[in-house]
């Protein structure tokens, strides 16, 4: 195991950057890291879908904590992920089939093992312990938990409000990740600040077996409207996206975002940062820190040479209006040009493609196409927006 660093630099990066709330406190927490004690860290993720850069602000916070020496745990949420975190959703999730979840997460280690340590890494599943726990066991816990203060959840409102069904397993998600804490006996938890409630679950079950669990919160990589970057606006990276496709999506981003996710999505250094909003507030051309924070967000996820490459490519596409020489091939069997889209991950979902096609942002061969239906030819090159081209191939 390696030595434990109680660096004073290293842990105020751990309790500054990036973070939203420390519970029990930034300084209890602070004490815990200068101990020279090992903690045992965890992150839970749901297999239920694409890995994206949001998951990346919570994983690079773990590689700080993993290079002070502690150990980190990635939970794959085997189990929780069939049921499905209500977190922020104001509809109920559609139930996902253990094959299902086992394609999701088919991926996830490697693109996890871009930011942290595979080797260094502990990697559970958490249906090891819930597809053994009896009904007895289950009405025990849940027994811990208040169905008044679930209740009182936004999202739950905000559903009740509109006339929309509350199903009894989403007020039970709290205590399936709740219990991943005291099935793993863990010192501490980091998770987006959107997964507060959850989190603090977990902690007071642990406080009732006289364990401590601290929990961070990182801040959210979220659009000038405070939504998240996700599927949902379309404006997200997949952590599986080309190199190109990473530095064109970043390039998209709004001016606003780029001193947010400088701190969020980069390992840049903390005084950079500043020093990139600064440039900012005194008028610097935001393209070229966009620019920077696009090579920076590509080189991290894809290599040096990789981003070299994207950023060459998106200055021969957007800045001199040139067709690029190599464009990526994908190899689909859908025909229809909406199901195509979504195939080549020219979009997100099939919301984002029917988008895309209405507002004319879709070309094949070159001539705008407006119809979703329309079936791509079996060789053909599909051109989103100015600079994002695809070669189709027959599978």
């Amino acid at each position: 195991m390696p030595k434990i660093s109680t660096d004073p630099k290293l842990i105020a990066e751990v309790l500054e950057r990036g973070v939203q709330n420390i519970y029990p406190s930034k300084e209890a927490f602070g004490q815990a890291l200068a101990s020279g004690r090992r903690l045992t860290i965890y992150n839970g993720i749901d297999p239920t879908g694409q890995l994206h850069l949001g998951h990346g602000v919570v994983l690079l916070k773990l590689r700080q904590l993993q290079q002070l020496g502690h150990r980190v745990i990635v939970l794959f949420g085997g189990f929780t992920a069939q049921i499905g975190d209500p977190t922020d959703k104001l509809a109920t999730r559609q139930p996902l089939s253990a094959a299902q979840i086992k394609a999701n997460a088919k991926n996830y280690k490697k693109l996890i093992g871009k930011i942290l340590d595979p080797k260094a890494t502990v990697w559970k599943d958490n249906a090891t312990w819930w597809d053994k726990i009896t009904a007895a066991k289950f009405l025990e816990l849940a027994s811990e938990l208040s169905a008044a203060r679930i209740w009182e959840r936004d999202m739950f409102q905000e559903r009740l409000k509109q006339g929309k069904e509350v199903h009894l397993h989403e007020l039970l998600y709290p205590l399936l990740q709740g219990y991943d804490s005291v099935a793993m006996d863990v010192d501490a938890e980091v998770g987006g600040n959107d997964q507060t409630v959850n989190m603090l679950v977990g902690r007071e079950m642990l406080k009732r077996r006289g364990k401590e669990k601290f929990v961070l919160t990182c801040k959210l990589l979220v659009d000038p409207t405070g939504k998240k970057m996700g599927k949902t606006e379309g404006n997200f990276v997949a952590m599986d996206d080309s190199p190109q496709q990473t530095y064109g999506k970043v390039m998209s981003w709004p001016d606003s975002v780029v001193p947010l996710a400088f701190e969020l999505a980069t390992v840049v250094p903390l005084p950079e940062v500043v020093q990139v909003r600064n440039d900012l507030a005194a008028g610097k051309n935001p393209k070229i820190l966009k620019m920077l924070l696009s090579y920076k967000i590509t080189e991290l996820y894809h290599g040096t040479p990789a981003a070299i490459s994207a950023e060459e490519h998106f200055k021969q596409v957007f800045e001199r209006g040139e067709k690029p020489t190599d464009i990526p091939e994908v190899r689909t069997v859908e025909r229809a040009l909406l199901e195509v889209l979504v195939a080549c991950k020219l979009a997100a979902s099939r919301t984002d493609a029917r988008r895309l096609i209405q507002q004319g942002g879709v070309k094949v061969n070159g001539v705008t196409v407006k119809d979703e239906r329309f079936e791509v030819p079996d060789a053909a090159v599909i051109q989103k927006g100015k600079r994002f081209f695809v070669g189709i191939k027959r599978a």
